[in-house]
């Protein structure tokens, strides 16, 4: 097949193609614009210890977050947690109109396509629209680039507007993004036989194992082995190697995201059972079918949702660690002082990030509803006929993706908490014997007279244990479930208009 040829049929399609296409773009651009948004942060020129400037600060900034070295990876961080549910709803996105694409594509076969050719043509459709996202988020960061540059009287900015990544690494983002929606694509095709009677796909008819538990396991170990690692290197007066930790680090909580994410496979499994043991309503009684026939749905939908809680998680236990270590230091008599309410809006910012990332999950939620009233809309339509009530099939919806939902949300906080928890231990201080010189200044720096007014006392042993934020682990579990009834709500709008008779001669 030609490369114009390949072109133009991955182009052509229906309005919902279109669609599908435009929100893919969407999430690619959005994709885009926070990833050069980290790396710009990122390229911030570290200037060169100086007498005026020994902390090396970079003083061309009103921010203090960008202004000191050792923040600007936590803002990075928070810019990239942004992604993750990004490209989750990417995902979600190029669901959308699955059936209608699969009768294409199953004509392309009877006209004469290979199986080969029809998967390439799908790949280019997303690797297409993405590279459209990507280069209109590319347009944006520089256009927000010249708007966004205005320095105050002294020359300072609030932005960092005047530095920008590398060349090659804008190129890498640009680009690299739509390669892996392509490579993406191309891996969630590899179920699917697509023939000139229509499209087939291999699903996994057992029940899901709980193995994802001990990714989770796995996860939390690797964490916990940070400060024992550290410890170790320490004893021999050696540096652990630089890719020891960071591996620790990133390895254990995408083992834990993963655990958590296929481990909803098995919640909903597990779920369903239950509810179909013990419920007596056929609203109940119908999720509870459904979630036992597709307990995989939950994954693929609560994949973003779940991600950011377990981040909003992890940072409400770190901010906790913080506020301990802080009482700490208020015990012992020392203290933060003005930094300590500096330190605090900086960890605020990751959790707007988390807020950000939890609504935009939503976005990807509510893709989810819809595509699935509409592509199971005979079924639906063939239960109404039959005498089900819509008002029970919308509760069975509602029962459907709540039910599954609560253990998932509730999972994901704890995890995301004691992964924190297993890095951090409690802050502990005193234990020390100290010098207090009684005198004042004049005499207790000259060390004749010293001596005279110097008495030791012990400071004893003080071990600050942090608390667990209950206050903001329930919001972010509220948060979620907010999200999740909202698109349940408004992807239920979409029920009438999919339960009609009509919609029993749908193939």
């Amino acid at each position: 097949m030609r490369p114009g040829t390949l072109l133009r049929l991955a182009v052509a399609g229906t309005r919902t193609d279109t669609v599908r296409v435009v929100l893919t773009g969407l999430s690619a651009a959005l994709a885009t614009l926070a990833g050069l948004a980290a790396l710009t942060v990122l390229a911030i020129p570290t200037p060169p210890a100086t007498d005026d400037n020994l902390n090396r600060w970079s003083e061309q900034y009103t921010n203090e977050l960008l202004r000191e070295p050792g923040l600007r990876g936590g803002v990075a961080f928070a810019l990239l947690l942004l992604c993750v549910p990004v490209l989750a709803l990417a995902g979600q996105c190029a669901r959308l109109g699955a059936p209608a694409r699969d009768r294409r594509l199953a004509a392309l076969r009877l006209a004469g396509a290979t199986p080969g050719q029809v998967t390439r043509i799908a790949v280019v459709e997303t690797g297409l629209a993405s590279l459209l996202g990507t280069l209109t988020g590319l347009a944006v960061h520089l256009v927000g680039r010249r708007v966004l540059h205005r320095p105050d009287p002294g020359g300072r900015l609030p932005l960092p507007t005047d530095v920008r990544p590398t060349l090659a690494v804008i190129v890498a983002v640009v680009v690299g993004l739509p390669l892996v929606a392509a490579l993406a694509s191309a891996v969630l095709l590899r179920r699917v036989t697509t023939s000139p009677f229509g499209v087939v796909r291999r699903v996994r008819t057992r029940a899901p194992w709980p193995w994802p538990g001990l990714l989770i396991l796995l996860g939390l170990a690797m964490f916990a082995a940070v400060r024992p690692v550290g410890l170790w290197y320490e004893r021999r007066y050696e540096e652990p190697p630089l890719w020891l930790l960071p591996t620790l680090l990133i390895g254990g909580g995408l083992a834990a995201m993963v655990g958590v994410v296929a481990g909803t496979g098995w919640i909903s499994h597990a779920a369903g059972r239950v509810l179909h043991r013990y419920a007596r309503r056929p609203a109940a009684l119908l999720a509870a079918r459904r979630l036992t026939a597709d307990p995989w749905a939950g994954s693929r939908t609560f994949a973003a949702l779940l991600a950011a809680l377990i981040f909003g998680a992890g940072a409400a236990g770190f901010r906790a660690n913080f506020l301990a270590e802080a009482e700490l230091h208020r015990r012992t008599g020392g203290g933060f002082g003005a930094a300590e309410d500096f330190y605090l809006r900086a960890l605020d910012l990751v959790g707007l990030a988390v807020a950000v990332a939890v609504a935009i999950a939503a976005g990807g939620l509510l893709v989810a509803v819809v595509e699935g009233v509409t592509t199971r809309r005979r079924a639906y339509a063939a239960l109404v006929a039959t005498g089900v009530p819509r008002a029970t099939v919308g509760r069975s919806l509602l029962w459907q993706s709540l039910v599954p939902a609560v253990p998932a949300i509730a999972l994901a906080l704890t995890v995301g908490y004691l992964l924190v928890r297993g890095v951090y231990r409690a802050p502990s201080g005193g234990g020390y014997p100290e010098e207090i010189c009684d005198a004042g200044e004049r005499l207790c720096s000259d060390p004749l007279t010293r001596a005279q007014h110097v008495r030791t006392e012990w400071v004893p042993k003080v071990t600050v244990t942090p608390d667990v934020p209950w206050e903001q682990l329930a919001w972010f579990a509220a948060g979620g479930l907010a999200a999740m009834l909202v698109t349940v709500g408004v992807g239920l709008l979409f029920l009438r208009a999919s339960t009609t008779v009509e919609e029993l001669r749908t193939t």
